[in-house]
Order: C-alpha cells, then structure tokens, then sequence
C-alpha cells in the first residue's frame, strides 16, 4: 500500500495529546475530520502539553488524587479551568461543574489512581464528540480487562465490533477501560494508541491513522541527532524492535491488535496534514534501505558468572542461573552466553535494590568461579530489512565507531530478527547515536 491511497479507504483516527491540548489545536484536528467521510471512528487522548512549560492533563490529575483537603480542590480547580479554556474556546457547552463534582466526590471513595487519570480523557472524548458530532461512546463499555488486571483481547474485540455495528461514527476515549467489578482500569502511559488499535481491530479498518506532532516515526532520535530523516515505510517488526529499544512515536504494545489483521498504521502530523508520514506495514514494499531505523536506552547492566569446572553441568548452570534472576524479580533483556560462562543484562533500574540478594543466590545456587557485575551500559538496536545481510556494511560501522574512539563492548544479534544490538558505555552513547546515524544514511544512499 502507498501512502498517497490511505486518503480512499475507511480509517479509524486516533489524536494525541498534544494535537488537544488547546481549542486551536483540536480546531486543527476537527479540520481533518469535517471533509473526510472516511474517518468514522475517533480515538482521543487527554489534552497535553500547551508549551514545554505547561502540565499534561493526565499529570495534574495524578496530582491532584495524590495530594489532600485544599491542595486536591486547588489542583481539580486548575483541571476544570483547562477544561473551561477549551470549550469556551470551541463554542461548546458542557456541564463540566457536575462532572468535576463526580469528579470529587470519586477521589473521596478513593476509586484509584487510574479512574483519575483516565477522566483527562473521558471528559475530551465527551468534547470531541459534540465538537464533530459524531456519537460518543464510553470505553469503559467496550474494553475489559480480566479480574487479574490483564487485558481481555477476545471480550473487548467482541463488545467493541458490537457496540460500533450500530454506530456509524463514534468518538472513543483512549488509555482505560472497566474491570469486572466496573472500576476503571488504565493501560500504561501512551495507552490511546492501544485502544486506537483495538477499534481499527474491531472494524477492521483499512488504515488506523495516529495523529501526533511529528511528521513520522524518526530514522533516530532528533534529541540527539540533527534533522533526521523521517521513515516512510517500516514494518511491524522493525518497528517493534524500535519502541522496545526507545523510540516513542506509539506505544509498543499497540501493534498487536492490527498486525495479524494487516492493518497498516500511519504516522502523520495533525499540523502538517500534506505530509504523508509514515507507514507501518506488515511487509516492505518495493526496495527497502538497509537500515530503516536506529534506536537506544542507557543504565543497563551486564551480570557475567563464569563457571566452576567443579560444580553442576551447562544446562543446569544456564537453567538455575536463570530461576535466580526471575525469583530476584529482575527481568532479563538480553542472555549472551560462553562455553563456561554466561552473561546478563539487565535494567539498572531493576538490578540496583536487589543486588545484594541477587549475588548471594547466585553465589548459592551455582558456585561460581567468580560473579561481576558491570554498570553504566547503553544498548543501540539498527534495525533494517538489510541489516547484517552485507558482512561489509556491518564492519564499516563498526570500523567507523572504533574511529571515533567508542569501543563496541557486546554485539548480539537477536534470532529471527533483522536487527543488530550494540553494547556501549553510557558517556558514549549520544556520540555513537551520531555516528552511527551518519553510517547508516551513507550505507542507505550508496545500494
């Protein structure tokens, strides 16, 4: 599919944040609407930050379920005046002092920290939907979650195709949905992305568009990198490998429900509407770069434990060390392993008020030869279809990172994927960001 004909099929269109977080900008995002039949089914996210100054909703609804008496009214006051700003500003009535009076009286029954913060969403979809009337429809009716807290795929699949059936066009808060026992329930931060999906899932959409600030997903980090290039075409896997290793765009975990269907998803711009963005495919078309994207995250650690000659054979050696850092409570990244050693990496995160504990049940358990534990790593993913293909275009980069003085302490190269993970100390990580960033648009322009 190119992306000049996602403009003829029938989309399910999710709004970021920032594309709500004034009347102006959601005038912008309505814009796109008014025209374009096409788009029946909206996703809304809570409004976000106004200027790099400013607060997301989501945060001063955390804010406020958090602090007490006056200070909690303060802050739900500063909420509602947001609210206020935005549909005064959109011509739109909306009884917001009944819904901040809910509102209240919910954070004094102590409902939970995700009922409040899905109401920054709860209270644009209601909106949004008058804003463009189109039928709003709460998601708490049509996304379940188990009564042990995980997501129940085939329950809302099965609520949302029968709730939308009936609904030709629709706007859908993004980010909760209800437990069982009807209280809300959120998904981790970025979460509208996922009930994008679930919808474009449900009807079985052409295209799910996601509406940020960016014109598309990034070839690398613009924090770090000058003007990257933009990725016009990525898969799901590449893409996959990419959120995983740091790239943000769109939460990870929202690829699932389109993927199997090959629902592509297109990245655009809510503010540059002529940019086509990018497009997540389920297979590359046409002649694909060699290194389609670049990706990265710091504080890592390697836990390496080399084995006593003595003690218990490989395949236990591997199977127990591995039981240690599960019953630790650490989860595991990467396992590049030896002959008669293995090593671990992990998140520092994780690894920092369990290490004490960790080294005592390896030290059990095993009877190493020795156990060290190294921090301040950095792990950089280069993902591309041609990725590792050319044993020439892989020496070069790694030639070129020598050059500029960053050592390549691991490579690891994950099965199955068409990808190559390099191992860095952290003071070197925006450097080597760069440089390879620099190697990767040289090795793509030459084939």
């Amino acid at each position: 599919m190119s992306l000049s004909k996602t403009r003829d099929l029938m989309r399910v269109a999710k709004f970021g944040g920032t594309s709500l977080a004034s009347a102006k900008n959601i005038k912008k995002a309505a814009e796109l609407l008014s025209t374009d039949y096409k788009r029946q089914y909206i996703i809304v996210s809570a409004p976000g930050k106004r200027n790099k100054n400013d607060i997301k909703i989501t945060d001063m609804l955390y804010t406020a379920y958090d602090s007490q008496g006056d200070v909690r009214q303060k802050n739900l006051d500063l909420i509602k005046q947001r609210f206020y700003d935005i549909a005064t500003g959109l011509n739109i009535t909306l009884d917001l002092e009944g819904i901040f009076q809910d509102i209240t009286e919910s954070f004094g029954n102590n409902l939970g920290r995700d009922y409040a913060a899905s109401r920054g969403e709860y209270i644009m979809g209601l909106i949004f939907s008058r804003l463009i009337g189109y039928e709003f429809i709460d998601a708490s009716m049509v996304i379940h979650f188990a009564p042990d807290g995980s997501f129940d795929s085939e329950k809302t699949n099965e609520k949302l195709k029968e709730a939308l059936e009936k609904v030709p066009l629709a706007v859908i808060p993004g980010f909760y949905g209800s437990m069982p026992n009807n209280t809300i329930k959120t998904f981790s931060r970025g979460g509208s992305d996922i009930t994008g999906a679930l919808v474009a899932r449900a009807v079985n959409a052409d295209v799910y568009e996601n509406f940020t600030d960016v014109d598309g997903f990034m070839m690398a980090d613009p924090k770090i990198v000058n003007d990257p290039s933009v990725i016009d075409q990525v898969t799901y896997d590449q893409l996959r490998a990419l959120s995983y290793m740091g790239a943000t765009v769109l939460h990870e975990d929202s690829i699932y429900p389109v993927r199997f269907q090959g629902i592509p998803i297109n990245i655009r711009n809510t503010f540059n509407y002529d940019d086509p963005g990018t497009l997540i495919v389920s297979k590359s078309e046409g002649k694909p770069p060699v290194i389609t994207g670049i990706a990265g995250k710091k504080d890592f650690s390697t836990v390496i434990i080399n084995k006593n000659m003595s003690s218990i054979g490989i395949s236990d050696f591997y199977k127990t060390a591995t039981e240690v850092f599960f019953e630790n409570g650490i989860p595991v990244e990467h396992i590049p392993g030896g002959i008669d050693s293995i090593g671990f990496i992990v998140s520092t995160h994780y690894l920092g008020p369990r290490r004490r504990d960790l080294l005592q049940g390896l030290c059990k358990r095993l009877d190493p030869e020795y156990v060290v534990i190294e921090d301040h790593l950095a792990l950089i993913a280069l993902v591309g279809d041609g990725v590792l293909e050319n044993g020439s275009d892989t020496a070069e980069i790694l030639r070129e990172l020598f050059v500029s003085g960053i050592n390549a302490e691991i490579i690891i190269k994950p099965p199955h994927q068409k990808c190559i993970i390099i191992g860095i100390r952290d003071h070197d990580y925006e450097k080597a960001i760069t440089e390879l960033y620099g190697s990767a648009s040289r090795i793509n322009q030459s084939r």
